[in-house]
């Protein structure tokens, strides 16, 4: 069995060393434009350049080493329709995420974040708690990650909402779905958490028009993808005070260009897209699990809707 690894940081060896424990049968070769030379079973990627697509059209499945599938859709028309893409299940990113979104909520609840700009300024100022019942969650993407991150936050008593392209049904959690359920979503969500994939359809969701639909004073919590957010239009709804501030990870550019707008805009907190790690040891046991049941013939879980983008 052979196996196309590409990785874009070039850190290779620790995950061919991990293959070597967990799928010692296969032989695992990094991908170069000069020297490979299929024909591959497997490709393992993330976001593949494009003179990589000859040997993905090859392959038996494509795995990609995170739970977002937009890096390498962008070639889905170059990729063979037969050719499954394996999206990662978790891996240990479920909890992550839930960490940092539930930190992040937190702060804003016990406002934090003011009493961190009151420090840095020298001021001793307690500051009018939030109350508990006003301050609605609503979390954008109700996938593997999402309800994760909603079944935390059910721990700390907070009004929850979830949004979703179908309906679907969590206990504890007011559910909505489809274009015709958004406005009433947002227009409760005095917390809005993005995590929805990124697809043709949620690129720009939140513009300008959706933003100012959440409550006076609503905060936002990226950790999707930084296309999702019509980054001018934040700004101008935090300097009007609508939107009080926000936490984001992910961005249109990364690493985020020193001269953006974001680093001079003390509402903003950013994080250089830290809010779930791919876990090597763990994603690379579920790889080598789902390639020993494709090869018996078996189905997997994880396979990418590619006429949906995720």
């Amino acid at each position: 069995m052979r196996i196309l690894l590409h990785r874009a940081d070039g850190n290779t060896g620790p995950w061919i060393e991990d293959f070597a424990r967990h799928l010692p049968e296969a032989r695992v070769e990094v991908w170069s434009e000069e020297h490979s030379q299929g024909p591959y079973d497997y490709a393992v990627v993330w976001s593949p350049p494009q003179a990589m697509l000859a040997q993905l059209a090859q392959v038996k499945a494509i795995f990609l080493t995170g739970a977002g599938v937009d890096a390498l859709m962008r070639y889905n028309d170059e990729i063979p329709a037969h050719i499954p893409v394996i999206r990662l299940e978790d891996a240990g990113m479920a909890a992550q995420m839930a960490e940092y979104v539930s930190y992040a909520v937190l702060r804003y609840f016990r406002r934090l974040d003011e009493y961190e700009a009151q420090s840095r300024a020298g001021v001793w100022q307690p500051l009018a708690q939030h109350e508990r019942a006003d301050f609605s969650v609503g979390v954008l993407g109700m996938g593997v990650l999402g309800s994760r991150v909603l079944e935390a936050l059910k721990t700390f008593g907070f009004p929850l909402r979830g949004w979703s392209r179908g309906p679907k049904q969590m206990d504890g959690v007011e559910c909505f779905h489809g274009m015709d359920g958004l406005d009433a979503f947002l227009r409760g969500s005095r917390v809005l958490v993005c995590m929805l994939p990124l697809t043709p359809e949620t690129s720009n969701l939140l513009d300008r028009s959706n933003m100012s639909k959440l409550p006076a004073g609503a905060y936002l919590i990226n950790v999707a993808r930084g296309a999702h957010v019509a980054e001018p239009d934040l700004l101008t709804l935090i300097k009007s005070g609508h939107i009080s501030a926000a936490t984001l990870d992910v961005f249109r550019n990364e690493p985020l260009p020193q001269q953006h707008p974001f680093w001079q805009e003390p509402r903003i907190t950013i994080t250089p897209h830290i809010s779930a790690l791919t876990l090597r040891g763990e994603s690379i046991a579920q790889m080598a699990d789902k390639i020993r049941a494709l090869g018996a013939g078996q189905s997997v879980a994880g396979v990418v809707d590619r006429s949906k983008g995720y």
